[in-house]
């Protein structure tokens, strides 16, 4: 009787390697995040952030959403000077906020205006923040006689109001350049407020940093040869941004209240500009013979933006304070 060989058993099969999950996107986290969970759960942090957006909208499309153009003389009508909103009485419908001394539609204005502000407001914080970040990273990192120096500095421009060092730039910048035009002249300004904010930033920086370069990673830079300057701009910068970040919707609202300051003095924008100070100045002229409406549109932008700025600024200051969570 012959016996059958048993049919031969197929290897297992392998194994399917099991899918390992993406990795959530920037987006992703960001939404997943403690900033993200307490900007929802603050309704003062949400309507500030409403109203900032809807000012920078107002700013940013001012050529396509204001009913005029301001700056197009050949629409203006002096005979049109002064008229009131459009619900109070002698208002019409063609300039619903009413119109300034030259017959320009307010509401146009304030547009324009606001947006003039938020990029001399922008620019020198951009300024003042390259400046100062740049200070206080050497001042901390180095130590030494370049820290008493750049310290030594800040206590003296920290001696003078901002307003009062904002005026005595510009004004030489007026006399050194009497025929500043256009972009000069805001450039000039921008200069002007940029040389008072950068003092805040150089300071900040300047103690994170100094808590900064005395741990593990920054020790272990040095022992494999990286050269100073790349470990102040790898390895420090990107933890000691969040004081900055801060600092930077602070010094937003403060640098467009200062532009706005100094052109209620007629030292900032040309007076044929129509900023938000250059408004405001022209309207307090009126406004004890009855046109209060020059003055209050324009001042009411003002302090919508600096407003929600700040409280924008307040919420952000205590979203990424790991103490108040």
């Amino acid at each position: 009787m012959s016996s059958t060989a048993p049919p031969p058993v197929p290897p297992n099969p392998p194994p399917s390697p099991t899918a390992t999950p993406a990795a959530p996107g920037a987006l992703r986290r960001f939404f997943d995040g403690d900033v993200w969970h307490s900007f929802t759960r603050s309704p003062v942090a949400m309507l500030a952030a409403f109203v900032a957006l809807f000012c920078l909208v107002c700013a940013v499309f001012a050529p396509w959403i204001a009913p005029h153009d301001p700056f197009d003389l050949t629409s203006v009508d002096l005979m049109d000077a002064r008229l009131p909103p459009v619900w109070v009485e002698g208002g019409t419908g063609k300039y619903l906020l009413g119109t300034d001394d030259q017959g320009r539609d307010l509401l146009s204005a304030i547009m324009y205006g606001a947006r003039i502000s938020l990029v001399v407001g922008f620019a020198s914080v951009l300024m003042s923040m390259v400046i100062g970040v740049g200070l206080g990273l050497l001042a901390g990192f180095l130590g030494g006689k370049v820290d008493g120096f750049i310290m030594r500095i800040c206590d003296v421009m920290l001696s003078f109001p901002a307003i009062l060092v904002a005026l005595l730039v510009d004004g030489i910048g007026r006399v050194v350049l009497p025929d500043t035009h256009g972009a000069l002249a805001f450039l000039v300004l921008v200069l002007a407020i940029s040389l008072t904010g950068w003092v805040q930033y150089a300071r900040t920086v300047r103690g994170s940093t100094l808590v900064e370069r005395n741990k593990e990673y920054v020790q272990a830079a040095r022992v494999i040869g990286v050269k100073p300057l790349a470990i102040m701009w790898r390895h420090v910068l990107p933890n000691v941004t969040g004081p900055v970040l801060v600092l930077v919707t602070l010094q937003v609202a403060s640098a467009i209240l200062i532009e706005a300051t100094l052109s209620f003095l007629g030292v900032g924008v040309p007076p044929t500009t129509p900023s938000l100070g250059t408004l405001i100045r022209v309207g307090s002229d009126f406004l004890y013979s009855g046109e209060w409406w020059i003055t209050i549109w324009p001042s009411v932008m003002l302090v919508m933006i600096a407003l929600s700025v700040n409280l924008l600024g307040d919420w952000l200051r205590d979203a990424l304070n790991p103490r108040l969570r």
